[in-house]
């Protein structure tokens, strides 16, 4: 296995060279990054996969929109086709597909009532056309930490507590995007997907030896429910003790289906697709042969959104609703003293 593995060892150090000098580049002022003429938040991370970025963009937009900051997410748009619109949504009206914005943004422009989304690989110029046309007064960028293009007034990194640095190797040996110690980037940190605090403390420790000056925040999924194709609402305890198929094309399956169990869900199988997966009929066709003998396939919203242009009316389909809660009040205290 070690011999299979050090090609891409060996990738990785040529990898992690090309990221240090990127950021020493920027550190030295060689290359400037842009600012914008408000404070702008981002929400980020520094390894492959879901660390539960997008349901913290979302309680943040909401948390601030509460006290009265009304704001604009700008993503990327990962996965999304290209177009030459950037505005997913003004907070009233939905321009553009899931296709065309990736599932991310299309998501969050569905959830998301009267907060902008916008994408574009370049932030600044996304972040200048929210700023002419919705009038905010903050920006928070989606997956920010290595867009060192634009100046950011606060960085968020979130590391996911269930699997923290994997065994701390670089991509693509690894699942680092980043050295450790540019952990040291961060404004305040925050372990996600928290069910158990001891369990979290020698991942604590490392991150306290690392970044010692940086807060550290919880955060754990709360289900609210369930949602269907036509927006049909389901409470978490109508679903209590069904049998179901659990479908996933994200990056941590595990957790998803771990999480439909503590539902009191009886999960006899799963589907699992990669990551940003494009379903296709041919793979509708094959669901409802798996599904036999569950009651109800569940899904993910994100996966849910790039079913939904397919012919599903006839699959016994839900998507399990989350919302990213903050173990400590603190978090917001913090956010707020940008405005």
């Amino acid at each position: 296995m070690k011999f299979i593995l050090f090609p891409l060892y060996l990738l990785s150090i040529l990898y992690g060279c090309g990221v240090r000098i990127r950021n020493a580049l920027y550190t030295s002022n060689l290359i400037k990054s842009k600012q914008l003429l408000c404070p702008v938040i981002s929400v980020g991370n520094i390894t492959a996969g879901g660390t539960g970025k997008t349901p913290l963009v979302m309680a943040l937009a909401e948390g601030l929109k509460e006290r009265g900051i009304p704001v604009a997410i700008l993503s990327r748009g990962y996965k999304g086709k290209r177009t030459s619109e950037l505005v997913v949504s003004d907070g009233k009206r939905i321009y553009l597909s899931s296709d065309e914005a990736g599932d991310e943004p299309y998501l969050m422009a569905k959830r998301l009532k009267d907060t902008p989304v916008l994408i574009g690989k370049d932030r600044f110029f996304s972040g200048r056309i929210a700023l002419q046309r919705f009038g905010v007064r903050g920006l928070i960028l989606d997956d920010g930490f290595q867009r060192l293009q634009l100046r950011r007034d606060l960085n968020i990194l979130l590391i996911d507590s269930t699997i923290g640095f994997g065994e701390g190797y670089l991509l693509p040996r690894g699942i680092l995007r980043e050295p450790l110690t540019h952990l040291r980037r961060a404004d305040l940190m925050m372990l996600t997907k928290v069910e158990d605090r001891e369990a979290c403390q020698p991942l604590e420790r490392l991150l306290r030896r690392v970044h010692p000056s940086a807060p550290l925040f919880h955060s754990r999924y709360e289900p609210s429910g369930l949602v269907g194709p036509g927006e049909e609402w389901e409470e978490i305890e109508s679903f209590s003790g069904k049998t179901v198929l659990a479908l996933s094309g994200i990056a941590n399956p595990l957790s998803f289906s771990s999480l439909l169990k503590k539902c009191g869900m009886k999960v006899i199988k799963e589907a699992v697709f990669p990551d940003h997966h494009r379903y296709t009929q041919k793979d509708l066709a094959s669901l409802e042969e798996i599904r036999k003998g569950a009651d109800w396939i569940v899904t993910t919203e994100k996966d849910l959104v790039r079913l939904r242009d397919l012919d599903i009316d006839r699959l016994p389909i839900r998507a399990l609703r989350i919302e990213m809660r903050v173990e400590e009040k603190a978090f917001f205290e913090e956010v707020m003293r940008l405005f």
